[in-house]
């Protein structure tokens, strides 16, 4: 069996990189604890997720690193995921909403 050649290694590699240059971007910028007004951002947004009701707001985890509010969790079938994401996108500070949350069957 033959080896995988150096240029497979260099090309992995240089995919990587690429990837994760941007978030080394991100972190410079705020610093691992996020840029100022980060955590009242995340307040602001699960104070409006609670609002909503038929939400499972208690199944939504909230984060925000640089303005961008990352959510995250399992809700039920229906329109819940899109609901908090459309909440989130109205909490003043927000530039741009990540939506990881699933949706279980």
């Amino acid at each position: 069996m033959s080896s995988p050649k150096p240029t497979l290694y260099a090309f992995a590699f240089a995919i990587v990189l690429a990837a994760a240059l941007p978030g080394c971007a991100t972190y410079r910028k705020c610093g691992f604890n996020g840029c100022d007004g980060d955590a009242k951002i995340t307040a602001n947004v699960k104070a409006l997720l609670d609002q909503q009701p038929g939400l499972q707001s208690n199944a939504i985890g909230v984060e925000t690193l640089n303005h961008v509010v990352y959510l995250n969790g399992t809700v039920n079938p229906g329109l819940e995921s899109q609901t908090a994401e459309s909440v989130a996108r109205t909490a003043p500070g927000v530039t741009q909403v990540v939506n990881s949350i699933a949706v279980s069957r």
